[in-house]
């Protein structure tokens, strides 16, 4: 497939679903929303030009160099994951419900458990007070764990969020890494 999807190909991808980078142990299982058309399409997380999450992960020092969204799977070896809350691409997040969120907050619990990361990275403010109901919730740390997984709540990094600068993805970022890495050291 291309490296850009056709006008066809981001239709035929709308509902799929597109396969977590997860493995046991890991310090981090990154979770977006949901994937869009185009991550759907190429079958890939974060794929869209413009999403701010590649860049935000190196420059919060989390990988050695940028990496592109065909190299996810790379992330394993780094102890990084990711998934969603919502496993269906849409063409935006504002299509999923309360319920679908509340739902795959559920199935996210179920995943955490089973996995064990350290960290569960949730990469959207709005989705993480939903899918967990803390309607307060901030951005950082939380108090809310799973299991023995710590939870973190990052800015949604889509080129959309124009709130967050790339400079604030990245010390946002850098933070859960120190975090991250203060855990790793315990």
């Amino acid at each position: 497939m291309s490296t850009r999807p056709t006008k066809d190909q981001l239709a035929a991808a709308h509902n799929a679903t597109i396969p977590d980078v997860i493995a046991p142990g890991l310090d981090v299982l990154f979770c977006g929303i949901n994937p869009g058309l185009y991550s759907g399409a190429l079958g890939q997380h974060f794929a869209r030009p413009g999403n701010r999450f590649w860049p935000a992960l190196h420059a919060g020092g989390f990988t050695p160099r940028r990496y592109t969204p065909g190299e996810q799977y790379e992330l394993l070896d780094l102890k990084l994951g990711i998934t969603n809350v919502v496993a269906r691409t849409t063409a935006r997040a504002d299509e999923l419900s309360d319920d679908e969120l509340r739902e795959g907050g559920k199935v996210l619990v179920a995943k955490v458990l089973e996995y064990r990361p350290r960290w569960l990275a949730v990469v959207g403010i709005g989705a993480y007070r939903t899918a967990f109901g803390f309607p307060k919730a901030h951005v950082g740390p939380q108090d809310h764990r799973i299991g023995d997984t710590r939870v973190w709540v990052l800015p949604n990094p889509s080129g959309l969020n124009a709130h967050w600068t790339p400079a604030g993805l990245a010390a946002e970022f850098g933070q859960l890494r120190a975090a991250s890495d203060h855990c790793r050291n315990r």
